[in-house]
């Protein structure tokens, strides 16, 4: 944090996404947010992030150099890992590893590509992000008990590591088996390549996923290896930048775990920043759940390249360490968000069969929608929303972008429209119509894999596209609450205000429940608080401010998954084993509908969640004001619902109060979003200046619980 005795009064979050970049900016005297958007800047995102600083600056009657040196606490999410990762335009990598493991990354477990059947024989094979030639093997070798057996061969690795430098690469992965319990090898190894060479990023997996199962730990460590140098050199011109604005503060990073860290932490552990900013949506949508009575909601992040859906139940943010980047397996603990390519600036495109599908291919920033005027010529949901009425060509972003509504016109005409026969309004109803159709699809496929129905739930909308859509989506999954947050529109930068500042921990002892060692598992606990209470003393925690929480993964004996359930914090003893092996019982009984206490149980990794105590903060409540809002209606304009033309009353958000009621249909006008009301809506505006959509219509099926669907 700032120096005692400086004058700090702002804290910001900021999320680099596709299109645009978010800025929430925390006066902490008043508790007043505001919010800033500017385009993403995809050549150089730091440039887009200054935008934005730059922006909020303006608003508050400042230099920008004067207005970053009052940050006190500066929160960045960054898109930058997972698209360097999906683009494939990371780092050259090599990679070191146990002699006759180097084809594990590329075996996989038989995986040819998670999203078709592994026996379509037309699926290209698998590509590595490091080929064969540049994976080279050493001579050493640890058992999964921490005893070394081989010795490592120094020779070995200095003669690769002269091979890799001859070809030029700008990474390295150092992959050895059962690191996790062995460490010593591969930090050798890492002291002579950093010898050799030392302008090479290098990534070590003991240190990146101390955790069994070689391809998992193996791959993870790769994908970190390839994208850390972009990373790296992304941060060091962003603290560059920050530094020439006389920035003082503290800089944090959002990880895909859910927490925030120090920057000098990420640049060695670069596969952490994959998921950065969506992973900050599901605490944004527990903020705004809690604040409207509901602790089970579904997170909705529509934002102009795509959704991220999150299911949060009891107020939890979820997590899974079973997660893909792309073709790859990333094995970290993550967030639990599903992404699918569906955004504002989705494009809609007729396929070889003549049906319109939009998405995932999207006009992004540059060139952007049609509508944008900077030579995108695809029709886009953006697009289609002008031609609709739901967005004012003279107020997207309070005005500060004009949309060209002929340019949406000619867009929708060309490219749907008169390919399918239809009128442009007919065309943009129909782009509409597929896009939400998709999203209700995604949302279902998400639920359904969980044993949850969607219709128990409330839906949380962000994202600068989510409150334009969220209504239509609840429609078609007759889901009857919609919350839209005054955050809406950097909703993820507002959940990185909502995390904790902290770190995970894992590290890998596989035995049956009745034979385990407690002494051992006591050490690994040990060993981790100890590395805990230590490494968050970078972020300015002292030793008492430190909280833990115990988790271990657990199977029955037999099966291949396992299920994460809590371990009882204090001394490790025999009960604490039999009060987690209770746990587990319980925990796989919730979902999978048994349990089989007769057969035993495996523990296989033990994790440990360290956090320090989030500053607190709370949102200014909006002025009180009665049901009536006619004060607020600035005009009407025609808007199209279910293909029938409504003259819509329009409403200025910023004078709308806490308690004034809207009858749907609606347009409800913010400088940084738009809220549309169907008209099967009622809309109430709450006292934190958010919106609250109820369906008018009943909901078919569901018990109104939040739980376990019975169909």
């Amino acid at each position: 944090m700032a120096a005692e005795g400086e004058s700090v009064s702002f804290r910001v979050a900021v999320d680099v996404g596709g299109t645009f970049t978010d800025c929430l900016v925390l006066e902490e005297l008043t508790g007043e947010v505001r919010q800033f958007k500017a385009p993403t800047t995809p050549s150089d995102p730091s440039i887009g992030l200054m935008n934005a600083l730059k922006k909020a600056a303006i608003a508050y009657e400042l230099e920008v150099d004067e207005f970053v040196a009052q940050i006190g606490l500066l929160i960045h999410g960054t898109t930058l890992a997972t698209n360097t990762l999906i683009n494939k335009n990371g780092a050259k990598t090599g990679m070191i590893t146990t002699r006759n493991f180097a084809d594990v990354i590329e075996i996989r477990r038989g995986y040819k590509n998670v999203r078709t059947s592994m026996y379509n024989v037309f699926v290209p094979p698998y590509e590595p992000l490091v080929p064969r030639r540049r994976r080279l093997e050493i001579t050493e070798r640890s058992t999964y008990e921490g005893e070394i057996v081989t010795d490592l061969s120094e020779s070995d690795v200095r003669l690769a590591a002269e091979q890799l430098k001859a070809d030029g690469v700008e990474s390295v992965a150092i992959c050895f088996l059962h690191s996790y319990a062995a460490p010593e090898n591969e930090r050798r190894a890492l002291a002579i390549m950093r010898e050799i060479l030392p302008e090479v990023h290098i990534a070590t997996s003991h240190d990146i996923l101390p955790v069994w199962r070689e391809w998992e730990r193996f791959s993870t460590t790769v994908v970190s290896a390839y994208v850390g140098p972009v990373v790296e050199e992304y941060l060091e011109a962003l603290e560059r930048r920050l530094r020439e604005s006389d920035f003082g503060g503290t800089l944090l990073m959002m990880l895909s775990d859910g927490l925030v860290e120090s920057v000098d932490r990420c640049r060695q552990r670069a596969v952490y920043l994959i998921g950065s900013g969506p992973a900050a949506a599901p605490a944004a949508a527990i903020y705004a759940g809690e604040t409207a009575g509901h602790q089970n909601v579904l997170s909705f992040d529509m934002g102009g390249t795509s959704i991220d859906i999150g299911v949060i139940m009891d107020a939890e943010v979820p997590t899974t360490t079973e997660n893909w980047a792309g073709d790859e397996r990333v094995g970290i603990k993550m967030v639990d968000i599903h992404s699918a390519g569906a955004g504002g600036g989705s494009i809609a495109w007729i396929d070889s069969l003549g049906l319109l599908r939009v998405g995932p291919q999207s006009a992004g920033a540059d060139p952007g929608p049609a509508c944008y005027g900077k030579g995108g010529t695809l029709p886009t949901t953006t697009d289609a929303d002008v031609l609709l009425g739901y967005l004012d060509p003279d107020y997207f972003l309070g005005g500060e972008i004009k949309l060209d509504r002929s340019k949406a016109v000619e867009a929708i005409r060309t490219g749907v429209a008169e390919p399918l026969g239809m009128t442009e309004t007919e065309g943009a109803q129909a782009v509409l119509t597929a896009v939400s159709s998709f999203m209700a699809d995604q949302i279902t496929e998400v639920f359904t894999t969980r044993g949850l129905d969607v219709r128990d739930l409330a839906i949380v909308a962000g994202g600068g596209a989510g409150p334009v859509h969220a209504a239509f989506i609840a429609e078609l999954l007759s889901v009857p609450t919609v919350i839209v947050p005054s955050v809406a529109a950097t909703f993820s930068a507002f959940g990185m205000f909502a995390m904790d500042i902290g770190r995970n921990y894992a590290r890998s002892y596989i035995a049956s429940a009745e034979v385990a060692d407690v002494g051992r598992i006591a050490d690994l606990f040990k060993q981790m608080e100890d590395e805990a209470a230590n490494g968050l003393q970078d972020l300015g925690a002292q030793a008492g401010e430190v909280g833990f929480v115990r988790t271990v993964s657990m199977r029955y004996i037999g099966q291949f998954s396992e299920v994460e359930v809590s371990f009882p914090s204090g001394e490790v003893t025999s009960e604490s084993l039999s009060e987690a092996v209770a746990n587990f019982h319980r925990r796989h009984e919730e979902l999978y509908t048994f349990q089989m206490p007769w057969k035993g149980t495996e523990l296989l990794t033990y994790y440990l969640k360290a956090t320090v105590q989030k500053a607190r903060f709370k949102l200014r409540e909006a002025e009180e004001g009665e049901s009536e809002a006619g004060g607020a209606q600035k005009s009407t304009r025609d808007c199209v619902f279910a293909g029938v033309t409504v003259e819509t009353p329009v409403y200025d958000g910023s004078l709308l109060c806490a308690g004034n009621r809207l009858e749907g249909p609606a347009i409800v006008e913010e400088t940084t979003t738009t809220v549309v009301v169907p008209p099967s809506f009622i809309c109430e505006v709450d006292r934190q200046h958010g919106y609250l959509l109820t369906s008018q219509t009943k909901p078919a099926g569901g018990d109104g619980r939040g739980g376990r669907s019975n169909g």
